[in-house]
């Protein structure tokens, strides 16, 4: 053992001596504030409170049907955006802003987002009286208790097919389509075609009558294409692609004749005669 170590070691044992020979100290030093390690009554014990989750197995038969509603309605819910878009307007006019956005040969501009969210917003304002009448009819009335989910569900529900049987009034062969696949009879009225048809019926229409309207608003788009390439290739510039030059070309007409103006009054007019 060194000598430094010998020396902290005796220090040390000094140190242990003398501590143990000293009184022990009862109290606080002199000048020292008092206190106590006792609660008062004002303080009250923490609250913490039992959160349990069983599971077990049904007693009654409508406690089997309640666990099947509920399975259902989160699948609604999950399912409610999809529904949506597709018993509205807005599958017509996203599919039409993506057509021109696709004629006008823009890769990033403008983003996929922003049309979305134009179209939201077209939707909603054509929209906005039906989804009063549903208001109005179904969702106020059976908050305040006057009547009961079924109806409310029916009074919803009006508001949509009528707004859908619109929109196919002048063309009714998907509806009849539908109907002859399910074994249905011909209908004669609106109350005889059931939501399931009409649902998809009205779908397939949509999609039919933005694909129409897409053509439309490639055909000027494509003369464009088709004068710029004949002119590049008369010119010898083969290996310069032709949508890079008539690109800025058609951007030009676009604005100088009132493109996003025309479009949006034409998507109206198509929805509202």
């Amino acid at each position: 053992m060194s000598g430094a170590k010998k020396r902290f070691f005796a220090i040390s044992l000094i140190i242990c001596l003398a501590s143990s020979f000293l009184p022990a100290q009862e109290s606080f030093p002199e000048g020292s504030t008092s206190g106590t390690t006792s609660m008062t009554s004002t303080v009250n014990d923490i609250d913490i409170p039992l959160i349990d989750l069983s599971i077990r197995n049904p007693d009654t038969n409508q406690e089997v049907a309640f666990s099947i509603q509920l399975m259902l309605l989160l699948t609604v819910l999950s399912l409610a955006p999809s529904i949506l878009i597709l018993v509205t307007c807005f599958l017509r006019f996203s599919i039409v802003l993506d057509f021109i956005k696709r004629a006008l040969s823009l890769q990033q501009v403008p983003p996929t987002a922003v049309l979305n969210g134009i179209a939201f917003f077209m939707t909603l304002f054509i929209m906005w009286p039906t989804f009063t009448s549903m208001y109005d009819n179904s969702f106020k009335p059976m908050a305040d208790g006057v009547i009961g989910l079924e109806e409310a569900y029916a009074n919803a529900e009006a508001p949509l097919r009528i707004f859908m049987y619109k929109q196919m009034s002048n063309d009714t062969d998907y509806i009849e389509l539908f109907m002859s696949m399910g074994g249905l009879g011909r209908p004669a009225t609106l109350a005889d075609v059931p939501t399931y048809v009409l649902v998809p019926a009205y779908i397939l229409h949509e999609l039919t009558v933005a694909f129409k309207i897409g053509i439309l608003l490639y055909l000027p788009f494509i003369i464009i294409d088709m004068v710029v390439a004949s002119i590049l290739m008369s010119m010898g510039m083969i290996m310069l692609p032709p949508v890079q030059i008539s690109m800025p070309f058609k951007l030009m007409v676009f604005v100088l004749v009132d493109g996003w103006g025309l479009l949006t009054q034409q998507l109206f007019s198509s929805i509202i005669p």
